[in-house]
């Protein structure tokens, strides 16, 4: 069966976005750039909300840039014909290799560990993380912690009234001061 995974950049006191909104905090480093590629190499479906859709449709037409490095037009490579699922109230459309869920997050994740298919099916955005574990659907967490204190934002775990343990899976920390942290849940 898939893993349903939680990948995401936050801060030391556990914030994806700064008080504003802002993730430009979080701009990894090329080495921790490098990992991002290698961690998408594993997964098989990416579910997003509206807002980290709208974020991420930058690498739509980004190899079109003759600016673009060797490793950012990989991860072009690798994110442009990657199958994605949005979860979106508002919107009506999108694009590339996206298509809007048909139904509530419970039931695609069913769906999607029912089809054949290899790779994780990874979950990016808070909110839509947040609902995932209240829903006891994440089965792994894998956190890039950066060296900065936000003091507010969003936040990169929800608040669910119920004790999730974790077994460490992998630690690696970059040069660049981030530390990756890779826990699996225990059922």
């Amino acid at each position: 069966m898939r893993s349903v995974t939680y990948s995401m950049a936050v801060s030391l006191d556990g914030f994806v976005t700064g008080p504003d909104g802002g993730i430009d905090w979080g701009a990894p480093s090329q080495e921790v750039f490098r990992f991002s590629i290698e961690e998408i190499k594993d997964v098989g479906v990416h579910l997003m909300g509206r807002r980290l859709y709208e974020t991420m449709l930058y690498w739509e037409t980004a190899a079109q840039d003759p600016s673009l490095g060797e490793d950012e037009r990989e991860w072009t490579t690798l994110w442009n014909p990657l199958p994605k699922v949005v979860f979106s109230h508002t919107l009506t459309a999108v694009e590339g290799n996206a298509r809007l869920a048909s139904g509530g997050l419970a039931e695609e994740i069913a769906r999607l560990r029912e089809e054949p298919g290899d790779g994780d099916i990874a979950i990016g955005g808070a909110t839509l993380a947040a609902q995932a574990a209240e829903l006891g659907l994440i089965d792994e967490y894998r956190i890039r912690v950066n060296p900065v204190l936000l003091g507010g934002g969003t936040p990169f775990f929800a608040r669910i009234e119920r004790q999730v343990d974790l077994e460490l899976v992998e630690t690696r920390t970059f040069g660049s001061g981030v530390v990756y942290l890779h826990h699996r849940v225990v059922r």
